[in-house]
């Protein structure tokens, strides 16, 4: 079994703290400790560095919590999620400067959390492999002839192709929708459109692929796909039609 992925929790706020805590856990991370002040988190990382920090921009004390940020980075890459509240423009592009893996704007839902945490462990990972080969590319998906292999948390998960409903593009991340789960991977849409099997996938839109077999019907613009009702454009609709049998 993997390792769990540990998390240090800086935040002065008890209750937030306390809250962020009980959702980690039930994600499935550990939770190294929940430090309220800056001076007393640099001697914890120190101590016992975590593989992510959530970090309080505005923590009580003579450090905030990007002068924080700024402290550890000098010794250790740790990647850092601020989480705040209120922040005024120059706050924001000075936690900026310490190149945050994200922002929480609080108060904040479950997956605004999980989504977050999961971003930054596929940055993480891209990052280290290509620190080890400069020239890795974006190998979030692997594929094979019945499934693809997503990097999901900290491990490679098998995912059936029969399973998958299509893939819906967000900037340079893709989320990939099965019957029972979402993933989201580090890869642009082009470069999933280019590795998945084309037999079973077709892009039809500039920010959707579908896989075929899931098509349950076809209408002037769109088709439906589950419940979720996906733009089609005309060129892609008449591949579509072509590749599926028609009376």
């Amino acid at each position: 079994m993997s390792e769990k992925i540990k998390l240090l929790i800086v935040e002065d706020e008890m209750v937030i703290a306390a809250n962020i805590s009980l959702q980690l856990s039930e994600l499935g991370y550990e939770v190294m400790g929940i430090i309220p002040r800056g001076e007393e988190a640099l001697i914890h990382v120190n101590d016992n560095p975590p593989d992510i920090i959530l970090m309080d921009i505005n923590l009580k004390g003579h450090l905030d919590g990007i002068a924080t940020a700024r402290l550890i980075q000098k010794k250790q890459d740790i990647p850092v999620i601020y989480l705040t509240a209120n922040v005024d423009d120059a706050h924001f592009n000075s936690a900026k400067d310490t190149h945050p893996y994200g922002f929480i704007a609080k108060p904040f839902k479950k997956l605004d959390l999980q989504r977050a945490i999961e971003l930054t462990i596929s940055q993480t990972i891209y990052k280290n492999e290509e620190s080890k080969n400069p020239v890795y590319q974006r190998d979030e998906s692997f594929v094979l002839s019945d499934c693809i292999f997503v990097r999901h948390l900290n491990s490679m998960v098998k995912v059936c192709i029969e399973d998958i409903l299509f893939i819906e593009a967000e900037r340079n991340y893709c989320r990939i929708f099965t019957k029972n789960k979402e993933y989201l991977v580090v890869i642009t849409l082009k470069e999933m459109d280019i590795k998945l099997p084309s037999k079973h996938f077709l892009r039809v839109h500039r920010s959707y692929i579908i896989n075929i077999s899931q098509v349950k019907e076809v209408a002037t613009s769109h088709i439906v796909i589950g419940r979720k009702v996906i733009p089609v454009s005309k060129p892609s609709k008449e591949e579509l039609l072509k590749r599926l049998q028609t009376i």
